[in-house]
């Protein structure tokens, strides 16, 4: 099923690629589509915690190449274990299509 829906949401940013901003009520919703993230005005935001820095770096490197895969990068930090990830649309000044896509690939991550 999990491999369904990221065929599902590859094949429909391939279609639309073009980001734009959610509406209210999208963003209202948006906490039951990605568990995990706190939902902000204007961003999107999660902390994840590994073993060791080996693990968070390798997750690293994984969300990056996503980031590249969507164009679409995130502000993020990383202390020994620790990552933070924090997903905005700069351009248009909210949170968009693209950062739920992202956040929801995210999770699958760490679900595989």
């Amino acid at each position: 099923m999990k491999k369904q829906t990221t065929i599902i949401i590859e094949t429909l940013i391939n279609f639309y690629m073009k980001a734009y901003l959610l509406k209210n009520e999208e963003i209202l919703e948006l906490g039951a589509k990605i568990p995990g993230w706190k939902i902000s005005k204007d961003h999107i935001h999660r902390c994840f915690t590994f073993s060791n820095f080996i693990e968070a770096f390798s997750f690293m490197t994984k969300v990056a190449f996503l980031s590249e895969k969507y164009n679409h990068h995130p502000n993020w930090d990383n202390v020994y274990s620790k990552v933070n990830i924090k997903f905005t649309t700069h351009d248009l000044g909210g949170i968009s299509n693209l950062d739920q896509i992202i956040a929801c690939e995210i999770n699958n991550l760490l679900d595989n």
